[in-house]
């Protein structure tokens, strides 16, 4: 089993509307979505997947069924990455869709990416300002430890 798999089997589970066996998701990641929701006003919804569509964590509204917003922004996300790749020969960062009734943003977060639903009167610099950094935040805490604490701390302290 690769170091992903299981980094993703042990983040599934506790906000699913179908009950899920497995560990909790990482409570950091919880914090940041709750905490996204809590600072910007007009959001209705946040979602954390990997990048093959497999649900992390999630805070949507009961309506919106979360695997298969999952498997969407995955979706959107691949197609995004290839377009900008085509295009510019780069890498991807994030998506803005608006639709008529509000918003879906997709901002890439390591091999997961952070969705955002908001309603039409949602200020988008505003959600940028604060999505960003919550997208690079969860980056971090999702990313498996590959290298050993006391290179990390030798190499900070020189």
């Amino acid at each position: 089993m690769t170091t992903r798999k299981k980094l993703l089997g042990e983040l599934m589970g506790r906000l699913t509307k179908v009950g899920m066996s497995g560990p909790e998701p990482n409570a950091a990641v919880l914090t940041e979505l709750k905490a996204l929701r809590d600072r910007v006003p007009r959001l209705t919804g946040v979602l954390v997947a990997s990048n093959d569509g497999l649900l992390v964590a999630h805070d949507l509204p009961a309506h919106i069924e979360p695997n298969g917003m999952a498997a969407m922004a995955a979706s959107q996300l691949a197609l995004s990455h290839r377009l900008a790749d085509t295009a510019h020969g780069g890498g991807f960062d994030e998506v803005v869709v608006h639709g008529s009734s509000g918003h879906v943003v997709i901002y890439s977060a390591g091999w997961t990416s952070l969705t955002v639903l908001a309603g039409p009167e949602v200020n988008i610099g505003r959600l940028h300002l604060e999505s960003r950094p919550v997208a690079r935040a969860i980056a971090e805490h999702l990313t498996p430890m590959t290298q050993d604490p006391r290179k990390d701390q030798t190499t900070k302290t020189r």
